[in-house]
């Protein structure tokens, strides 16, 4: 594994830093205000200033308006966006999710209608795959479409999706064959959220957020040429965007933990108990010791997989270690950071809530995008090639 930087790479590098430091929006960034409707629109936005600048899609092939970028630019990317603590990218599950799988299983008429329109901010997109009575098993899905002349009807109920309060599009999971074994009779659909029949509800969570949502299909009537892929063949459509999903995450992650890390380590120093500065205890400094040696192997992994991912392109499975580890890795950051800093660490008027929003939103870290379990047996069966237990 050689990842040092090649010339193109360096240049790619100092190209972006130069435009994000002329563009990069001032104020405040951090934190998700979903209910907050300029919140909303400086997210498009940026979206927007992104696309004008040539930064949108960076990783898509040329001939759909992206740049083409190798999968180490791509993170040099994000990681550049983490550092300098840009706005979040409302357009992340549009790029990173939909958009790749629309290039991979689409059709040319879908190409040319949504590949543009992701990339300007102009949609916004969900995925709708998760189903309250199926849990983490995506295959175990009943939201049923049944084909009607040139529509497709589609009735049910999905939950724990993310933008669906704001999205204009839904890369959608549906059954088409009943009869058919679970796997085989799953189907992939692109959904206009304004059609008629659709009804999101926010689902509020402990740290105050309100971005997962459940969503309600009545009656709802999806055009046959919004039909991804081939009928029945949708649970391929669903490997293809998960491992884009859990690949995608990986990348940039390191940043924005590593600005957490030094956050905790300057408040450690600057703050004291007894007169003495919390960086000074001998226990906070293993504490943090241990979080700082947990982050660099998780940037070591994620180096590696960068690795694996430019030699052969395409994600595979081995993106669960990632999602597996830098799940239960940030809720033990946390933790420690709420151990170090003490009670204040609870506050609201404490550094901005910062440490108390932290705690409480990674506690979805080990159950959003593929619970820990799943991740597991992934690794597992996938990975290490044992057998099922089941």
């Amino acid at each position: 594994m050689d990842l040092r930087l090649t010339a193109e790479e360096r240049t790619f590098r100092d190209t972006f830093k130069t435009w994000l430091l002329a563009n990069l929006p001032e104020g405040e960034h951090s934190g998700r205000r979903e209910t907050d409707p300029d919140y909303m629109n400086a997210m498009r936005a940026w979206q927007k200033k992104l696309f004008d600048g040539g930064w949108a899609g960076v990783s898509w092939p040329k001939e759909f308006g992206g740049r083409g970028a190798s999968p180490i630019e791509e993170s040099i990317f994000l990681g550049e966006l983490a550092s300098a603590k840009a706005p979040e990218r409302v357009g992340v599950i549009g790029e990173g999710l939909v958009g790749p799988t629309i290039i991979a299983a689409g059709t040319d008429q879908q190409k040319s209608e949504f590949l543009p329109r992701i990339l300007d901010g102009t949609h916004i997109w969900c995925q709708g795959f998760s189903e309250p009575d199926s849990g983490s098993d995506v295959a175990a899905l009943s939201t049923k479409a049944v084909l009607d002349g040139d529509h497709y009807v589609v009735n049910g109920q999905k939950i724990w999706t993310s933008f669906a309060q704001i999205a204009d599009w839904c890369l959608l999971l549906v059954r088409t064959d009943p009869k058919a074994p679970k796997h085989k009779g799953i189907s992939c659909l692109l959904v206009d959220m304004k059609s008629e029949g659709v009804s999101v509800r926010p689902l509020r969570q402990m740290s105050g957020d309100s971005g997962f949502n459940e969503v309600f299909f009545s009656n709802v009537r999806v055009p046959v040429h919004h039909l991804l892929g081939d009928l029945n063949d949708g649970w391929r459509i669903t490997i293809t965007a998960l491992m884009n999903e859990r690949a995608n995450l990986g990348s940039g992650l390191y940043m924005m933990f590593k600005a957490a890390m030094d956050e905790l380590m300057a408040k450690a120093r600057e703050l004291t108990q007894g007169g003495v500065p919390l960086a000074q205890n001998p226990i906070n400094r293993q504490k943090i010791a241990q979080a700082y040696l947990e982050l660099e192997i998780f940037k070591l992994n994620s180096d590696r997989a960068l690795s694996q991912i430019s030699q052969n392109a395409v994600p595979g499975p081995e993106g669960s270690i990632l999602k597996l580890y830098w799940s239960e890795m940030n809720q033990r950051l946390v933790r420690t950071a709420m151990e170090v800093l003490g009670d204040r660490a609870q506050l609201d008027e404490f550094d901005q809530g910062r440490w108390i929003y932290r705690y409480l939103r990674s506690r979805g870290n080990t159950i959003e995008a593929g619970t820990s379990e799943i991740q597991r047996n992934i690794i597992a069966q996938r990975v290490l090639g044992l057998a099922r237990s089941y």
